[in-house]
């Protein structure tokens, strides 16, 4: 499947570039043409030059094809990915990859009626929607909802196939009950069978999430945990994203290593050594998890 995709990413990139709406029609609700397979629509996102040349970099370290689909992402679905932030970086795969296989994509992003969240917050917000209104034919109808601890989630119940986390719950963790609150949201939101899907720095197992959270990393059994008390059940884990050279010790956390390589901080700052040895462990060691919402029990 590797080479799938490279062979498909090889072809796209030594055409023109096209943007992705050319790629495939532009007609929404319409079904990807027969002549390509799931697999290859969802390849053609991924390698699509309508992503950014910085983004695409990144998908060997955070291996967005074999991510999706161990998640279970199919046409069709409904997928609501939580506080997708300013690189975007989920986003312009699952927004173009929804438009063309009738499926649908929501950012939750912004707890607008907060009057504690910030005008950098609701500008960045006003910014995506932007974006999405003035590309219908790459977005289709994505938008943008609120989210935060007074908000929730602003969709109905059972309205989602899919709700996606990506490298979050070191900020969550750090505010008491925040991470249950979005938990119970999630299962709130998400159909019977529906699944939770979740990429997250990884502390080593035992860590203590206070310690380890200002770091950006979170043990994975505080994950599962959260989950469980939601009623999620976890369907299965995947070490896809492992890196065991993140020995998780950093000076600056989690952002010394790429892509923030932050170099200085508090008036500490790293020689080219130091910045050398940092680049070469690569992205961090991350957990990639799966859970689902049970079907109801039949009476």
């Amino acid at each position: 499947m590797r080479l799938a995709l490279a062979a498909v990413a090889s072809l796209v990139l030594l055409t023109p570039a096209p943007a992705l709406a050319q790629d495939f029609p532009p007609d929404r609700g319409q079904a990807p043409r027969p002549e390509f397979t799931e697999d290859e629509v969802l390849m053609s996102a991924i390698a699509s030059p309508f992503r950014s040349e910085e983004a695409r970099a990144r998908d060997a370290w955070r291996h967005p094809f074999e991510a999706l689909t161990f998640w279970g992402l199919q046409p069709g679905l409904t997928v609501v990915e939580i506080e997708p932030g300013a690189g975007h970086w989920w986003t312009d795969i699952l927004a173009p990859y929804a438009a063309r296989t009738q499926g649908h994509y929501i950012a939750a992003w912004v707890d607008t009626a907060n009057p504690q969240t910030s005008q950098a917050a609701r500008d960045a917000r006003s910014e995506l929607e932007a974006r999405f209104a003035a590309d219908p034919a790459n977005f289709g109808d994505a938008r943008v909802v609120d989210f935060g601890p007074m908000s929730g989630i602003g969709l109905p119940d059972q309205s989602a196939d899919m709700v996606l986390v990506a490298r979050a719950f070191h900020n969550w963790s750090r505010v008491e009950g925040r991470t249950d609150r979005y938990m119970a949201e999630f299962f709130r939101v998400l159909k019977p069978g529906g699944r939770l899907v979740i990429e997250q720095h990884r502390a080593p197992a035992g860590s203590d999430v206070s310690a380890t959270a200002p770091t950006g990393y979170v043990p994975e059994s505080y994950v599962i945990q959260a989950a469980e008390r939601a009623g999620f059940v976890l369907e299965s884990r995947s070490d896809l994203n492992a890196n065991p050279a993140d020995t998780r010790d950093h000076p600056f956390g989690v952002w010394t290593l790429p892509p923030v390589r932050r170099s200085t901080q508090d008036g500490g700052t790293l020689t080219t050594g130091e910045r050398a040895h940092y680049d070469a462990i690569g992205e961090s060691d991350r957990m990639t998890l799966r859970f689902i919402r049970p079907m109801p029990a039949a009476e």
